[in-house]
């Protein structure tokens, strides 16, 4: 049972007359006992002639999936099963990280018949969010106190990773069909695939010119070439704790996303392979033998419910894993953290077993405001944040020292510009054919 504020009001408004009453008579306790009383009994009758909320049927309508930063539009049904008019509030218990608007209905509803709650989720979080019960109050027709009862609608909404990335998608794309040669330049895209012959223009490369078609055609030709196609791209996403720390208001592991969705997208339609796994000591996320436009909607919809894990990455177990996608060389791309020393340690004894076999490249996102801070030295405060940020960036470098001695690539930047660093670094390999 719930009481309401009219109740509240009706015990004290009662209790102006009968003071005076009870004054004059000389009995105001009589008096205040049988208003009291009487206040008990109508909040009894009212009670009794509301309808149970109990008999309620309710129906849960929603998308299965939407992006971070876009709304979703739910349904909730509720049908009078009971014999008496429903006179009821409504509370959807939505996580509040779904995003759900503050507001609790009140419907009337006639037996027999159902009404419809539209309501509209804004979530803040990526992942699931979920939603388990609805409360549901049923009052009577003077409105002093409701019947309460809490019923199971369970519902699921998958908040996808926003794929904000996607903006830098064009250009680099109007890039690699400069290098694939599907777009008109003055130079022709480097690569070791051979493509084509055509007639010597002025500018071209002396050691591009086929000696033998030139023999025969009596003009001079050189040969074109296209970056190489179908290799293998295998991206490791690391969800150990380090990738719970935010930077710029954005968990490092939401950056790992965004710069994996967006080389994937890439290297899918320069026709390469791309495999994805996101670790730490199991294996929270796999996505294999996806292509083109699927191969998105797998990764979007794998990585969604993936958060990080507050332990340390095992990165001995990391080459065995790579071994189960492929066995050929390939591009494998490491999307971690590299801010400290001591906690790149498994990471520096790992490595040289994939650079043995595989082109390793090393991303971590970098704080802005640590370059900020380093700059800055107005006051005295500003001082100890600069030196504590130069210590941060000295780590850093001597942490990129390390890997690149062991024959990793490595490509920082702040959550704005990791993923087209990391999408450039990318083409350049595929232009100079190091892939």
């Amino acid at each position: 049972m719930a009481i309401t504020g009219r109740l509240v009001w009706l015990t004290a408004l009662g209790l102006v007359p009968v003071v005076v009453l009870g004054q004059a008579t000389g009995e105001p306790g009589l008096l205040l006992g049988a208003w009291l009383v009487l206040v008990v009994v109508l909040l009894a009758i009212d009670l009794a002639a509301a309808a149970s909320p109990r008999a309620t049927a309710l129906e849960r309508r929603l998308p299965e999936r939407v992006r971070l930063g876009e709304a979703a539009d739910t349904e909730l049904l509720v049908t009078n099963t009971g014999r008496r008019t429903l006179r009821v509030r409504v509370r959807d218990a939505w996580q509040p990280s779904a995003g759900a608007p503050g507001i609790r209905p009140r419907l009337t509803i006639p037996a027999g018949e159902r009404r419809q709650i539209l309501s509209r989720l804004t979530p803040t979080r990526r992942g699931e969010r979920h939603v388990e019960t609805v409360t549901l109050r049923s009052f009577g027709p003077l409105g002093l106190a409701a019947r309460q009862v809490t019923l199971r609608a369970p519902g699921t909404l998958r908040v996808l990773p926003p794929f904000n990335a996607r903006k830098h998608l064009p250009s680099r794309l109007a890039r690699l069909r400069e290098l694939d040669g599907s777009t008109s330049v003055m130079v022709r895209g480097a690569g070791t695939e051979f493509d084509s012959l055509r007639e010597y223009v002025r500018g071209d490369d002396v050691r591009s010119i086929d000696w033998r078609a030139t023999a025969r055609r009596q003009d001079v030709v050189v040969r074109t070439w296209r970056p190489e196609r179908d290799r293998r791209i295998v991206i490791v996403i690391d969800t150990g704790r380090t990738s719970a720390a935010r930077i710029a208001d954005e968990p490092r592991i939401d950056t790992a996303f965004e710069s994996s969705l967006l080389l994937a997208a890439l290297a899918s339609k320069a026709g390469d392979r791309v495999d994805v796994l996101a670790f730490d000591r199991r294996v929270r996320a796999r996505i294999q033998g996806a292509t083109g436009a699927a191969l998105l909607s797998r990764m979007v919809d794998a990585l969604a419910p993936v958060d990080p894990e507050l332990i340390e990455t095992d990165w001995a177990s990391v080459p065995g894993e790579i071994r189960q996608i492929t066995n050929q060389r390939a591009l494998v791309v490491l999307l971690t953290t590299i801010d400290a020393p001591a906690a790149s340690r498994g990471l520096l004894s790992m490595l040289p077993q994939l650079t043995r076999r595989h082109r390793v490249v090393v991303a971590s996102v970098t704080d802005p405001e640590a370059l900020d801070a380093a700059a800055s030295r107005a006051t005295l405060e500003d001082v100890y944040r600069a030196a504590a940020a130069e210590r941060q960036l000295l780590d850093i470098e001597r942490v990129r020292t390390a890997l690149t001695q062991v024959g990793a690539q490595v490509v920082t930047g702040s959550p704005e510009d990791l993923p087209p660093a990391l999408s450039d670094l990318y083409l350049q390999l595929k232009a100079t054919g190091q892939l």
